[in-house]
């Protein structure tokens, strides 16, 4: 019994000289921190009230960027942002009513200095119907200044905030339901420059990601409402960037030359999706992840959470297409999460010596040549449309979609994809032909007297009118015996009941 009280003394005795010395561990500690309390202010950006007279922000649309802010001193800036509810549209053919900042999907970038005191004016167009808000991730205060900036149809709020950090943040709407509001466009970015601003480049461009939600399938033309259900289910019909399929393509693609440097500032509306942000054919040499400030280099693809944006940097070293996806490649080729940065200039073999790339891996909706797809919808919509008008359209789609497997010149590839060239089985029953496409094949099959057994996926990312230019195309070519097949045939073709899949390719 001694020997435990005189040890049980003894611990009490550690335990107290353990304690008494982390109290003077804990107060040291708050010593040393409380002299680096300024530093701290100074590196959050307060430096101090607004100089000079105020200045009136330059907003742009995507994807344009204002120019650099030039200044060495913290200001007063005033950022006017209207929100305006449009009907505009999200693929060909198809329209949707976004709710937007500035009428745009996404909303104009805003660009200010670290320290900055921003004014910020909330105005909500008198034609709306819903009151909106704005939260911006670079402001300090409740809400993200959602809380004071709730404007109803036809009013205007007035909010003011420093900002302190440097980054890229996202803003968005957060009125209720906030999902809706944002899965219908209501995002976009606001970019807080270090005191000493970003490194010189030759071209910056604005590029935002979205999720979007249809009653309709993906690309079915005409009026498409928002779908709750689909939303929630986190079940986009769309991904896109810049808020429509081909915003960012063909005559809209960015551009560059050999030799330059590109900055992209990437910002992810969601409102549910994960971006794999990644340029097809480039590295990029520096990428400030998640909008922070530290940075990492020889980067390949990049995770960019929904609500959360990121700055990618590269320089162009040969010419081509180049291709900016969501690597979770099924968005990028069949939800739309797909756009073009065209760089012009002289070759460089020594870096690279194949061609561009070839536009049937980018898909039908990468190129410049979709005139004749146009031309046929249109002609379609007019009661107008020809066999010729078919053939054209079919010929541009046949290439993104079908060509990888059946060869441009419809020969099929030796014991794996059967020709649709001369092809007696196409010829022999147009539904089962349009069924294949709609519904895909598998297992044996017999053409023009050759067995092939492998598998073709349904086609479900045509829309009726697509199927049958396809298939009008390919009946009118190769040896084929001519005909033609009407987006009529495709709609009753898939409102038929489905027979098991099977029994052919």
């Amino acid at each position: 019994m001694k020997t435990k009280l005189g040890y049980s003394a003894a611990r009490s005795r550690v335990v107290e000289w353990a304690l008494r010395t982390a109290g003077l561990v804990a107060g040291l500690a708050v010593a040393s921190a409380a002299p680096a309390a300024a530093p701290a202010a100074s590196a959050s950006g307060d430096f101090g009230p607004p100089r000079g007279a105020p200045i009136h922000a330059v907003l742009t649309s995507p994807p344009n960027v204002p120019p650099p802010v030039a200044r060495n001193y913290p200001a007063k800036v005033i950022v006017e942002l209207e929100v305006v509810e449009k009907e505009m549209p999200i693929s060909e053919g198809v329209s949707y009513t976004f709710w937007t900042f500035g009428g745009t999907v996404p909303g104009s970038f805003i660009r200010v200095r670290q320290g900055d005191t921003v004014e910020f004016h909330l105005k909500n167009n008198p034609a709306n119907k819903m009151p909106h808000n704005i939260d911006l991730h670079g402001v300090t205060g409740p809400g993200g200044g959602a809380a004071s900036s709730f404007t109803a149809p036809g009013h205007e709020s007035q909010f003011t905030f420093k900002a302190l950090n440097e980054g890229i943040y996202v803003y968005h709407c957060a009125t209720a339901p906030v999902g809706m509001h944002v899965a219908n466009g209501m995002y976009g970015l606001i970019l807080v420059e270090p005191p000493q601003g970003l490194p010189k480049v030759d071209h910056e461009y604005y590029v935002m990601q979205g999720d979007f939600y249809t009653t309709g399938r993906y690309r079915l033309k005409g009026h498409q409402p928002f779908d709750m259900e689909k939303a929630i289910d986190e079940k986009p019909t769309y991904v896109l960037f810049n808020g429509s399929e081909g915003a960012l393509t063909g005559d809209h693609a960015l551009k560059a030359k050999v030799n330059e440097t590109v900055r992209l500032f990437v910002g992810n509306g969601g409102p549910n999706l994960v971006s794999s942000f990644h340029v097809i054919g480039a590295i990029f040499d520096k990428v400030r992840f998640e909008g922070g400030t530290n940075f990492q280099t020889n980067v390949q693809t990049t995770l960019i959470p929904s609500g959360g944006a990121a700055i990618a940097e590269f320089r162009t070293r040969v010419p081509g297409s180049y291709v900016l996806v969501d690597h979770s490649i099924f968005r990028a080729f069949n939800k739309g999460a797909l756009a073009i940065l065209k760089v012009d200039g002289a070759e460089n073999k020594a870096i690279y010596s194949g061609k561009e790339i070839d536009s049937v891996y980018l898909g039908d909706r990468a190129g410049a040549n979709l005139n004749a797809v146009t031309k046929a919808t249109d002609a379609l919509a007019a009661g107008k449309l020809t066999l010729e008008d078919q053939v054209h359209a079919g010929r541009e789609l046949f290439a993104g979609t079908c060509s990888v497997c059946h060869q441009a010149d419809g020969a099929g590839l030796a014991g794996v994809f059967p020709p649709l060239a001369k092809s007696d089985y196409l010829a022999a029953d147009l539904k089962r032909a349009i069924d294949t496409v709609l519904h895909g094949r598998s297992g044996q099959v017999v053409v023009n007297g050759v067995e092939y057994n492998s598998v073709m996926p349904p086609m479900t990312q045509l829309n009726d009118d697509a199927v049958a230019n396809i298939l009008t195309y390919v009946l009118n070519s190769w040896g084929n015996p001519g005909g033609r097949i009407g987006a009529d045939d495709v709609k009753a073709r898939r409102a038929a009941p489905t027979a098991a899949a099977g029994g052919g390719h």
